[in-house]
């Protein structure tokens, strides 16, 4: 793995992140586990393999996706359910057509993205949430229910409303219950921005306007900063290891493998199956035909995720291998894309290393 370690280095030469973790598992086995650079330009503190960062995105399929599928193996919601089942009071005629499938695959016709935060911010903290909710209700759909590929952050916050309602639970405790606490991840968690917790050894990201500081133990995303840092689309804060560990029980179970079930293998496989019309699983992305982040050799049937922050994992059942990057891309600035040159190129090089690129 020389190469990809070289590949590593001279990513952070060429200023694509400040620093990063690397992670390369094959057959239930870690091959490649290193860090580099820097966590924090501005204290000097370097990555560990135990640094948190901030995951963005990757909070919907390892947080928001798998308590879905823990309410849908409870037999206490289903994938092609009605939304207004649940929660009644949308606006839009249309809504009572999009179920919890298509909100998963990013065709409910829903929007991409809202800055709730603009308006959400004149209100008390403790009333965000409430007022965020009557914003999603009001909202109109762009397109037909089931028709158009449209990725939205606002489906998987009427997700988490969902969870919510269902479980009685906030997200983060119901995740925490069922799935987190049980497998032992300690490194894996929301922070609740209106608590005063202490987290050590975590990346910072941006130099945020708006809020006037850097940020670092408190989420990068607007919007979910705005309700106190736990969303369905945003918010989950994670450590390589812990990340990993949690794709490895997934991958038992999908095999039906795992001594600690956690999931029913026929419905990790319904949800890491290719839907129509939107090309992506449930909850999970999907290599495309052209320009796929995780390269070219992964398998058609691979599943993964990136976030914002300058975060990804991609998992192949096929060739049992799956990859973790975790870097603070945004930091200090948002505005620094080389990262979505640089996954390709990595993920190719650890399948050749691998002799993984047939």
């Amino acid at each position: 793995m020389k190469r990809v370690d070289r590949l590593m280095h001279q990513a952070i030469e060429d200023r694509i992140f400040p620093g990063g973790v690397l992670l390369v598992s094959r057959d239930n086995r870690i091959e490649f586990f290193e860090a580099y650079g820097c966590a924090d330009l501005f204290s000097g503190a370097l990555v560990t393999k135990e640094t948190l960062y901030d995951l963005a995105s990757l909070t919907k399929p390892l947080a928001t996706t798998l308590a879905v599928m823990q309410l849908i193996q409870e037999s206490r919601l289903s994938l092609d359910q009605p939304v207004v089942s649940v929660l009644p009071r949308f606006l839009d005629p249309r809504m009572p057509r999009v179920t919890v499938r298509h909100l998963l695959a990013h065709c409910s016709g829903l929007s991409d993205y809202r800055p709730y935060y603009l308006d959400l911010r004149q209100f008390p903290l403790k009333e965000r949430k409430e007022q965020l909710e009557k914003m999603l209700t009001r909202e109109h759909l762009a397109c037909v229910p089931g028709k158009q590929v449209l990725y939205s952050d606002m489906g998987f916050m009427i997700l988490r409303w969902i969870i919510e309602t269902i479980s009685g639970q906030r997200l983060d405790h119901f995740l925490s219950e069922f799935l987190y606490h049980p497998l032992g991840l300690k490194r894996l968690f929301f922070i609740d921005l209106n608590q005063q917790a202490c987290h050590d050894n975590i990346a910072a990201t941006e130099l945020c306007a708006w809020r006037n500081t850097l940020l670092k133990g408190k989420v990068h995303d607007d919007n979910a900063f705005i309700t106190g840092g736990i969303d369905g689309h945003a918010g989950l804060f994670g450590a390589a290891a812990d990340v990993a560990r949690l794709i490895s029980f997934l991958l038992s179970d999908y095999r039906g493998q795992s001594g600690q079930s956690f999931f029913n293998s026929n419905l990790i496989r319904d949800f890491w199956s290719r839907q129509t019309p939107s090309g992506r699983a449930l909850g999970f992305d999907m290599p495309s035909s052209d320009g796929a982040s995780c390269g070219h050799f992964f398998s058609k049937t691979s599943v993964g995720h990136l976030g914002y922050t300058g975060t990804s994992f991609w998992i192949d059942p096929e060739q049992s291998i799956f990859i973790i990057l975790l870097t603070n891309r945004v930091h200090p600035s948002r505005y620094n894309v080389g990262i979505r040159r640089f996954r390709p190129h990595i993920h190719n090089e650890i399948m050749i290393n691998m002799g993984l690129s047939i």
